[in-house]
């Protein structure tokens, strides 16, 4: 069965332990990683591993040893509690495996946990657990938390927010990557530890991240200030520490947001940034209308690079898009 987003984050907090399994798949290998490790500890606790609840079976190893699988859900553990047998990186290479343990599954048996990337409709890993009636499949997508999903994480943080603080953080979810969002909460409970009070937003400022990745802020950079003669040079060095296209465009993209809302809300807060003031100020030069013309081309980029038919050198394309786009910043 297929569950979509709003239904999952219920799920992810509730789960059913008389499921016969969950299939969690992505693009982006960290928001993956952080809804399984979500919803794990929502089925069978923080001490699962500990009392050998929980079995981690690599795909690769799996398709090494084909039994692994099955013997892990039929196991019978020492301790009480639900069991889950735990598959990372699948792809097709192990669909047989999973398809038969799936019919082979029955009520007692430890929970079947899947992670895979970005499975295509055609996956028959995918396709097995979306037409499963006693399991589920969740596509996650690269979309930053919701306000519902941040007052929850400050929730298990034992944390309160000012309402402009919530804002904030919301801003901040969009800046930067679901990882280090979850560690500025993180921090945030640390920096708070002693205080009861609600968060705030000079605390906010206090604890968020400064930069998102460094090696690119150069590019960035330049792009923003409309220096369309040093795109050349500065993508040839990044290309040697063999920075990937897709990373670029994605970088991009995030700080053209972080631009537009500057742009569209003057004197809010700017987090995700090395540099605000310099931020500031080329959110003041393009504009929001500018910026959102940035935005259009920076996803007509992405799309292209993620097209099976694309034959074009990526990071030649990507060098053209910021060509164009500092030339349309250099418009007035």
């Amino acid at each position: 069965m297929i569950l979509n987003t709003r239904d999952a984050s219920a799920y992810f907090t509730r789960p059913d332990p008389g499921k016969t399994g969950l299939l969690i798949f992505g693009s982006d290998a960290m928001r993956v990683a952080l809804k399984r490790q979500e919803f794990l500890k929502a089925l069978l606790g923080p001490q699962a591993e500990e009392e050998m609840r929980l079995t981690r079976i690599p795909a690769a190893e799996l398709r090494r040893d084909p039994a692994m699988l099955m013997d892990a859900i039929k196991a019978v553990g020492f301790f009480p509690g639900p069991r889950a047998a735990f598959v990372e990186d699948a792809n097709d290479n192990v669909a047989k495996i999973l398809l038969d343990t799936l019919v082979d599954w029955q009520p007692g048996d430890a929970q079947i946990i899947v992670t895979g990337g970005d499975l295509k409709k055609t996956s028959k890993v995918r396709k097995a657990f979306e037409s499963h009636p006693n399991a589920y499949a969740v596509a996650i997508y690269d979309t930053p938390p919701d306000r519902a999903e941040i007052e929850r994480l400050l929730k298990d943080a034992h944390l309160s927010c000012e309402n402009d603080a919530i804002g904030a953080l919301s801003d901040l979810a969009r800046a930067i990557d679901p990882g280090d969002f979850r560690q500025t909460i993180e921090k945030l409970s640390l920096y708070k530890l002693s205080d009861p009070s609600a968060v705030t937003l000079d605390d906010i400022t206090a604890c968020a991240p400064t930069s998102t990745e460094a090696d690119v802020d150069d590019i960035l950079h330049v792009v923003a200030e409309a220096r369309a003669a040093d795109i050349g040079p500065v993508m040839t060095k990044l290309q040697a520490q063999g920075v990937n296209a897709v990373t670029l465009t994605i970088m991009a993209t995030r700080h053209f947001r972080t631009l537009y809302r500057i742009a569209a809300n003057p004197g809010a807060p700017v987090y995700g940034v090395r540099d605000r003031e310099r931020a500031t100020r080329q959110s003041r030069a393009w504009g929001a209308a500018k910026l959102e013309t940035a935005l259009g081309v920076l996803t007509d980029t992405d799309l292209t690079l993620r097209s099976a038919g694309q034959n074009a050198p990526a990071l030649a394309l990507v060098e053209r898009a910021f060509i164009r786009l500092a030339m349309l910043g250099a418009q007035r």
